[in-house]
């Protein structure tokens, strides 16, 4: 029995099917590697290259493997593009899920791990958020992937398909040992954008906002390690074959870093100045974004290992050195 991962080429995806496969699992990737890249897929992982909207080419994977559960991390994910093109978002994302289910129903699979977002909160009522809160995205992107959600929870009325929904907070950082790094283009995450200044490929870094309600005046974040994030799909998949039961959990740190604590800690460990501009407030920026992942820990025990700020971002600079144009244009 195998597991498909769609997405698999992807940041978290790739890390995703490397602890899949160190779980002995046979695994059957499918990327339409518009972001992600061949050469973030290992060797043992069977590549499949297409779109998951294609549903014959779904049918064609469902018939030729035994899939007893899927992971399913496709989809576009930057919050400004959303807001400037809404309807590829629900095209991609909503649509494409839907096509997906489609070819689970038929062929009669009934576990699916759904990669979600902080963004289904919007504007939080809680710091740290809860499960529980309200979901009021403020974008297309959050909205999208709440859509989703929806849809997997009258799936399972309807068709018995049982899911573990993630939201995640910032995932950060590669691989402990090397293997896998963060390669976007373009590249909007806060992390990697310090780390290409560090790297002389940027001259500067910009700070939305300096004039917040938190201690330094810049906004609060949850990070969490890709390694960890790609450890609670392991226990998801565990948990739906143990109690064939659904459920959605945060994943975070319980903890935040503010953007000058995140510019500080590169500066330490790269030895570089990182110079810094401030720009206005981008808008619907919330000041603390903090999550509560004890559900997780407790339903799935899920215990992160590399938590610290500093081991998430050297894990990133010893990447990024190695892989100053990340992939590279062979890795599509």
């Amino acid at each position: 029995m195998a597991v498909l991962v769609c997405g698999g080429a992807g940041y978290i995806g790739s890390h995703t099917v490397l602890e899949l496969l160190e779980h002995q699992e046979e695994v059957i990737v499918v990327d339409n590697l518009v972001t992600g890249s061949r050469a973030a897929v290992l060797e043992k992982a069977r590549l499949y290259i297409g779109d998951i909207q294609e549903e014959q080419f779904l049918e064609k994977i469902f018939e030729n493997h035994q899939i007893n559960a899927v992971i399913h991390f496709a989809a576009n994910s930057l919050v400004s593009e959303s807001v400037n093109d809404p309807l590829k978002y629900y095209q991609n994302n909503v649509h494409g899920t839907l096509c997906l289910l489609k070819i689970m129903v038929k062929f009669n699979v009934k576990k699916i791990v759904f990669s979600s977002t902080a963004a289904t909160y919007g504007e939080p009522v809680n710091i740290p958020i809860l499960e529980t809160d309200p979901t009021n995205p403020t974008n297309p992107y959050g909205e999208t992937k709440l859509t989703t959600e929806k849809m997997l929870r009258w799936a399972d009325d309807a068709y018995g398909i049982k899911h573990v929904i993630l939201r995640y907070f910032n995932v950060a950082g590669a691989h402990i040992d090397g293997k896998l790094g963060e390669d976007h283009s373009p590249e909007t995450h806060l992390i990697p954008l310090i780390l290409q200044v560090a790297l002389d490929k940027r001259d500067e870094i910009l700070i939305f906002g300096a004039d917040y309600d938190t201690d330094d005046g810049t906004c609060v974040r949850d990070y969490i390690h890709v390694t960890d994030i790609a450890q609670a799909h392991i226990l998801a998949l565990e948990k739906l074959n143990n109690d064939n039961t659904s459920a959605i959990y945060n994943l975070g740190n319980g903890k935040g870093f503010s953007v000058k604590e995140v510019i500080d800690c590169v500066r330490k460990l790269t030895k570089h100045p990182i110079p810094v501009s401030i720009s206005p407030r981008r808008p619907g920026d919330p000041a603390i974004l903090i999550a509560s992942s004890k559900k997780a820990v407790k339903e799935l025990g899920w215990k992160p290992k590399y938590g610290d700020l500093e081991t998430m971002i050297s894990s990133a600079w010893e990447w990024f050195k190695k892989h100053p144009e990340g992939y590279g244009s062979n890795g599509k």
